[in-house]
């Protein structure tokens, strides 16, 4: 019989706020959901910074960092509130500029995206070229195709590069988003379709390390001293613990969606054990919302 987690799902931040001098905050599912930053948000990020605490954004965007800081300080949550922010697209883009050492030694520099036109801006100035799947030496997962909602629609185009045994670059591990209430399939789905078919893929993003080393490089704060939060737990979640982060999991996102929890309201004690289970993922306690 397995021993009940007993994960505390405490009423606000100000709980842990003293623990720790640093935090790695998830952005889509924390800050916002697609629409405006939500406001508790943004005052609990403005209590932790009047605290001196130290802020970096970490995000799954396949996107370089400047572009999430646009983003960001599009919504309200400006440079003076935060440290540092790191793409997915940041891990990835570091990765490949160095191909002289594996996993990328003997990589081709001719990529087929798998994205919207002009989403391959991670390879700027790196000296690769796009072309078809017959000429490609590997796949850039970036998200879906324009005009390809779904994962099926770009099943012909994945046993394409399977049968010419092209390995994929996915820089969006997530397996959807959830958009003002509406879930859309992310890079991570293609790529988990890919490996099924016998595709080789290589992921940067949370929950895998270069992202977490990027950010407590940023941070300049020992793990101990960083508490890492966020809405997914096969991400957020099990990617802080594998860097030795304590974690908090922010339940109203993509588990209030899997659990079909009315907004605001907490899982029950048993449901959140069981959802942790299942992602083999373990936080150090939760809140339903971002708020101090």
């Amino acid at each position: 019989m397995n021993v009940p987690l007993n994960v505390p799902i405490l009423p606000g931040l100000a709980v842990l706020a003293p623990d720790y001098d640093g935090y790695i905050l998830d952005v889509w599912g924390v800050m916002h959901q697609g629409g405006p930053a939500y406001p508790e948000a943004l005052a609990c990020v403005h209590r932790l910074r009047e605290a001196g605490k130290r802020v970096a954004f970490v995000s799954n965007a396949p996107r370089l960092a400047a572009q999430v800081e646009r983003v960001l300080n599009g919504k309200g949550v400006d440079a003076t509130r935060y440290d540092a922010v790191v793409a997915s697209g940041d891990a990835a883009r570091r990765a490949l500029a160095d191909r002289a050492h594996p996993p990328f030694d003997g990589l081709g520099t001719r990529y087929h995206l798998l994205g919207p036109p002009g989403s391959d801006d991670v390879l700027d100035g790196l000296g690769f070229s796009s072309a078809g799947i017959d000429r490609a030496d590997f796949l850039l997962g970036i998200g879906l195709d324009d005009g390809r909602e779904t994962v099926e629609d770009h099943e012909a185009m994945l046993q394409a590069a399977a049968v010419r045994d092209l390995p994929m670059i996915c820089v969006n591990p997530d397996l959807l988003v959830i958009r003002l209430g509406v879930q859309e399939p992310c890079a991570g789905a293609l790529a988990a379709r890919y490996e099924a078919i016998g595709g080789r893929v290589r992921y940067y993003g949370k929950p895998y390390a270069d992202v977490y080393e990027l950010a407590l490089d940023a941070l300049g704060l020992p793990p101990a001293r960083v508490l890492a939060v966020g809405d997914g737990l096969a991400t957020d979640i099990a990617g802080a613990n594998a860097a030795g982060l304590d974690s908090l999991l922010i339940t109203g996102g993509l588990l209030a969606d899997a659990l079909d929890l009315a907004p605001g309201a907490a899982p029950s004690a048993h449901d959140l054990d069981e959802a942790c289970r299942a992602a083999s993922a373990r936080p150090s306690a939760a809140l339903t919302t971002f708020i101090w």
